[in-house]
């Protein structure tokens, strides 16, 4: 599966310079953080993902 995310400017020159640091490709180093995200859950983040879900509802109805 493929996603597009947008970061700000601060967002992406962070992964740009840690995916340096690491050696690896930016794509790489966002793709295993959101895998190491849902590998690790926490309520926190649930929470989180039920309000940005709620926020943009409609937006996902008008998609659909």
């Amino acid at each position: 599966m493929a996603i597009a995310i947008e970061l700000s400017d601060h967002q992406a020159q962070a992964l740009n310079e840690a995916a340096s640091r690491l050696q690896v490709p930016e794509a790489e180093l966002a793709a295993a953080a959101v895998r190491d995200l849902l590998a690790h859950q926490s309520a926190d983040f649930d929470v989180a993902a039920q309000r940005v879900f709620e926020k943009n509802q409609e937006l996902y109805r008008r998609l659909a």
